[in-house]
């Protein structure tokens, strides 16, 4: 039968809402719990049920018997462990091109100094937030799109949604614009590594966490960012500026996207 549009549109905001209604009472059993901590709990509480509930929808709607492997997240070791490399390899090339442009302009200046802590801090960006995201993103939305509206809309929705869903439009409107459009590119260039990877979600994971990760650790010590360097340089963000908005992120995952055309050309005859 296939997914439902109302289905698609609620599961999601279903899940936080059950997650935020199961943490709620931590804000009256320990007042002293900050609010970011409570949302992170909730966030947490969310994940879960998605875990849950994921594979039972997968089996019900979809019609897959396999839900993790059509998931792309069930695959051989060494698939997962060789798409998990190559992603986190595309995204240290891609943080290394922003890294050398700010050094090279002057925008910035190396410190080389990391702690154990933002360590740990950035292994769990890389696993926690890159499954996660990709998971939600390149997983369950991409599948749910493509069998609503087919493979070429369903490559542009899921990469829409991800940019909307993560865009800061507390910006200026020229910021927000260019954060959004290096988000879509974001998006597209994560499909496409799924694709080139034959299925296996591991890939985008790597790629996706991979930058969280990595810029974590360039901006939170690495780096010594100029407090004047341009927004179209550094990114758009102000003291916590995203680099995926500048122009080098933009060319980088345009560059990226070209290497991946094969992938696109697929698409597109999937959807004729």
């Amino acid at each position: 039968m296939g997914p439902r549009w109302i289905g698609t549109l609620l599961y999601v905001p279903v899940l936080y809402g059950l997650g935020w209604a199961l943490v709620r009472p931590l804000a009256f059993l320990v007042p002293a719990l900050p609010r970011d901590r409570l949302d992170l709990v909730c966030t947490g509480m969310a994940l879960v049920l998605l875990l849950l509930s994921l594979p039972l929808r997968i089996e019900r709607v979809w019609g897959e018997q396999q839900p993790w492997r059509q998931l792309g997240v069930v695959t051989s070791p060494a698939r997962a462990a060789r798409a998990f490399v190559r992603g986190l390899f595309k995204a240290a090339l891609l943080l290394a091109l922003v890294a050398g442009a700010l050094l090279l302009s002057g925008q910035a200046s190396w410190r080389g100094q990391v702690s154990a802590a933002q360590l740990l801090n950035a292994l769990a960006l890389l696993l926690g937030v890159g499954f996660a995201e990709e998971l939600l993103f390149r997983g369950w939305l991409w599948g749910e799109l493509e069998q609503h509206l087919g493979a070429r809309r369903a490559l542009w929705g899921q990469a829409l949604v991800f940019s909307l869903a993560h865009t800061r439009f507390n910006l200026g409107p020229v910021e927000a614009m260019a954060l959004l459009g290096g988000l879509m590119l974001l998006g597209l260039a994560l499909a496409l590594q799924r694709c080139a990877d034959s299925g296996v979600l591991w890939g985008a994971v790597g790629l996706h966490g991979g930058l969280v990760a990595g810029w974590f650790l360039l901006q939170g010590g690495l780096l010594e960012l100029a407090a004047e360097a341009p927004a179209w340089l550094v990114g758009p963000g102000g003291n916590h500026p995203n680099p995926i908005g500048g122009v080098v992120g933009w060319l980088g995952l345009a560059g990226l996207i070209l290497m991946r055309r094969r992938w696109w050309i697929t698409a597109e005859r999937a959807s004729g």
